[in-house]
């Protein structure tokens, strides 16, 4: 199996629950089209990652999805003001 897909089956350390990410699910802005995109917790997982560590956006793990992309929902959410402090 793909790293990618065991993620979703897969909680990593500091990574979101299913009980954690069914409450703030709901709290988000839509990614695209819709917030039940799939790979929209992965990108969360993420940009929680990047945070937490702070370490550059390039170093992110392969896991968290391509680094550009966990980035740019970073930064559009928190022009947004979904990320505040951040």
């Amino acid at each position: 199996m793909h790293a990618l897909h065991a993620v979703d089956q897969d909680v990593g350390r500091g990574d979101l629950s299913d009980e954690q990410w069914s409450v703030l699910e709901s709290l988000l802005p839509a990614v695209g089209i819709s917030r039940r995109w799939p790979g929209c917790r992965r990108l969360v997982d993420g940009v929680r990652w990047r945070v937490r560590t702070g370490v550059p956006w390039r170093d992110l793990p392969f896991e968290y999805g391509p680094w550009q992309t966990v980035a740019g929902l970073f930064r559009r959410w928190q022009r947004r003001g979904v990320w505040p402090g951040c």
